[in-house]
């Protein structure tokens, strides 16, 4: 395996970010999501989202396949020394493997400028919580309610 994370630029790359998108969710959320929202969550509904949001994303590749991706950005005007890793997939093959943790690090470095990085992540996602905190993220306290999907959300956050 030669695995680079680059910033995603071409078309192919834009789709394999959406499979891996599309994937992972069918991989990691089943009984925590709602399944009527996993069963509506389509390839192509992930396609339209990578080509409709392609900037602040890198992906990770082993040749010409895409593996995983981070999305990332700035908290806007009302926190603006605050980033935001909005979001982190690797296909389920390769957890545990360092891959996820190269694409939070490589996500870090891109909000490098900013005084703190929060992430939202689902209550009871126990395997992604466990890895946002070898990380350095805790959670805040935060939570939201995701009625569409039948779940809830903690926000994490990473001081440096």
């Amino acid at each position: 395996m030669n695995i680079i994370i680059k910033a995603m630029e071409t078309e192919a790359e834009i789709r394999g970010k959406a499979y891996v998108h599309w994937k992972a969710w069918q991989e990691a959320y089943p009984g925590l999501v709602s399944p009527a929202y996993l069963e509506k969550l389509s390839l192509e509904k992930c396609e339209e989202i990578a080509f409709r949001w392609p900037e602040n994303t890198l992906v990770a590749k082993d040749g010409e396949r895409v593996l995983g991706f981070v999305c990332y950005g700035g908290g806007g005007e009302e926190a603006p020394d605050t980033g935001e890793i909005f979001a982190l997939y690797v296909l389920a093959a390769y957890y545990g493997t360092g891959l996820g943790r190269r694409l939070m690090d490589a996500g870090l470095e891109q909000l490098r400028d900013c005084d703190q990085i929060r992430l939202w992540v689902l209550q009871g996602n126990e395997r992604a919580i466990r890895f946002y905190e070898k990380c350095g993220f805790r959670p805040d306290g935060a939570e939201k309610e995701l009625p569409a999907l039948s779940a809830r959300e903690i926000r994490m956050r990473l001081q440096r």
